[in-house]
């Protein structure tokens, strides 16, 4: 299957004092797109919670910066799901300049996925791993 793939425009306020968007704001990037992943296979972090009262720590993440994205770049963000282990998720993520098509950023996270009143990690629940499997990494 092919990635998961939207858009994001750098906002004034993701730039530093070079005008180029500050290393972490990398990482907010990949889990909005992570969130919009979610919603296009029909759930939101919130019906997880509500339905399993699960919550999702990050508990690895990585990036590597390849060329500076600047206020007003549109990137586009492409997510699969390179690995699913029985209690977490390991997403990987691309970031491509849409005008220039030159790459910009890649990384993961790797999320847990742990009950919130025994506070300790959890297997994923079939349902889950159904859907994520659809952008899982071939």
């Amino acid at each position: 299957m092919p990635p998961f793939k939207t858009t994001y425009r750098i906002s004034w306020v993701d730039t530093d004092a070079a005008q180029v968007v500050h290393f972490s704001n990398y990482f907010r990037v990949f889990e909005r797109a992570e969130e919009e992943m979610y919603q296009q296979l029909g759930f939101t972090f919130n019906d997880i919670i509500r339905k399993y009262d699960f919550w999702f720590p990050r508990v690895e993440a990585f990036c590597k910066f390849k060329a500076p994205s600047k206020y007003g770049d549109v990137l586009e963000v492409s997510v699969v799901v390179a690995e699913i282990m029985d209690k977490a998720v390991k997403y990987g993520f691309e970031m491509v300049n849409k005008a220039s098509g030159q790459l910009v950023a890649e990384g993961y996270v790797v999320v847990v996925i742990a009950d919130k009143k025994l506070g300790k990690a959890v297997s994923l629940p079939k349902e889950l791993i159904e859907k994520l499997s659809i952008y899982e990494e071939s």
